[in-house]
């Protein structure tokens, strides 16, 4: 009986799992996971899980119930310490060793962290137990600084202040969110932040972090010293790569896989956030750190270990909430395209495309669901549009699509 190992307990995981046992295949399926929680989603841990008004199991990627009706063995709170790719043998910190007939590394990313940022009052978000730990801090006429104006800070900061919490944002940056959605989105997303009494100081970093007798005080590089309850560090992450870097294989900012997942060495896949992959559609390796793309390997990859070899040629896909307004984006840009905005930015509700060639191949919005819809759509087949014809907002993308010839009725005789 075959035997796949997954080290990681994320969504790329999980969806992995659940498509293999719908695929037929009847072989040994086992999740190793240093959480204790079942996989889980993480987008609503800087968002809906910060409310109190969930529990656990309504964010599980699989219920309890799955994993025992489909004898998928999941052992939670353990390590994977080392792969053997000579013995096809993953050694785990229980001291155990597991034989696997394909290993599919999915170890996900961690936070960063700040040296000398430390203590009861600073908080990282990646995880269930870091949300939670964060969550009872939020408490309206507090004040929270956060470090970090990228999609976790930005989104904690739309929800603290909403909270009633005073809310102060540090950022090296010019704008908030500009290096991943560019200056127009990054604009306009300042100007919403500011509006809601959130003190976005761009520009500036934190150097030094004193904890006080009812706080934290926090020194910044211009010399000003912020007194703030908490501190939330959302810097970035870093990809788990330690275990596949011991093991001998392929690394260079993530573990290094072809178009199929498989990494430089045999019957070794790596999916999800720590996967840099190569997509064709773009020419280049790729990393990603969104949860559709993750959710997208683990079926990809399952696939691929049912002997179906299909390449992974999605658009990359990704959303954020913050207040009311909705950002989404689909695709990466290539350098040398053409930049248009359909829509207006004064009104807030606008979409950033690049354009290469008369085709799109990225487009970031910003309450314009519908752009993403027709987009998506459009970008998945041949098609070749004008900068004017995007910049007009009376031109119906939906007019490029193929058309669908409708089914033929067939008579009834009798």
């Amino acid at each position: 009986m075959k035997r796949f190992v997954f080290i990681g307990g994320g969504v790329a995981a999980a969806t992995a799992a659940r498509e293999l046992r719908n695929g037929g295949f009847d072989g040994q399926i086992v999740l190793v996971s240093d959480e204790p929680h079942l996989p889980y989603e993480r987008p609503p841990l800087s968002k809906d899980w910060l409310t109190g008004q969930f529990d656990r199991t309504q964010f599980r990627i699989n219920s309890a119930e799955w994993y025992a009706e489909n004898q998928v063995e999941v052992l939670l709170n353990t390590r994977a310490r080392k792969i053997d790719v000579a013995r096809n043998q993953v050694w785990l910190s229980d001291g155990s060793a597991l034989n696997y007939d394909a290993l599919v590394l999915a170890t996900g990313v961690r936070a960063k962290t700040l040296p000398g940022f430390s203590g009861d009052r600073v908080h990282v978000l990646r995880t269930l137990s870091d949300s939670e730990r964060l969550r009872e801090r939020l408490v309206p006429g507090r004040h929270l600084a956060v470090l970090g104006a990228g999609f976790a800070g930005c989104e904690v900061a739309a929800f603290a202040a909403m909270r009633g919490l005073r809310v102060t944002v540090f950022d090296p940056g010019s704008l908030p969110l500009s290096r991943a959605l560019g200056p127009d989105i990054g604009g306009a997303m300042i100007a919403i932040h500011r509006e809601h009494g959130v003190d976005m100081r761009t520009g500036e970093i934190a150097t030094r972090m004193e904890e006080t007798p009812d706080g934290v005080a926090l020194t910044t590089g211009n010399g000003d010293v912020v007194h703030c309850d908490d501190v939330l560090v959302a810097i970035g992450s870093v990809p788990n790569i330690e275990l596949a870097l011991d093991a001998g294989l392929e690394v260079d900012g993530g573990i290094l896989t072809d178009e199929y997942g498989r990494t430089s060495v045999a019957n070794v896949y790596a999916i999800g956030d720590v996967a840099s992959r190569f997509h064709a559609g773009y020419g280049r390796m790729c990393r990603v750190e969104h949860h559709d793309t993750a959710m997208r390997h683990g079926t990809n990859v399952a696939h691929n270990l049912l002997g179906q070899d299909e390449p992974f040629a999605e658009q990359h896909f990704f959303w954020s909430q913050q207040y009311e307004h909705k950002l989404q984006s689909c695709g990466q840009a290539i350098g040398g395209g053409v930049h248009v905005v359909r829509g207006s930015i004064e009104d807030r509700s606008f979409s950033v495309f690049s354009l290469v060639d008369k085709r799109i191949c990225s487009v970031i919005s910003l309450d314009r669901p519908q752009d993403i819809l027709q987009t998506r759509k459009l970008m998945a087949v041949d098609h070749e549009i004008t900068a004017q014809q995007l910049a007009d907002e009376s031109f119906d993308l939906k007019s490029l699509l193929p058309r669908q010839v409708p089914a033929r009725r067939r008579e009834v005789i009798g």
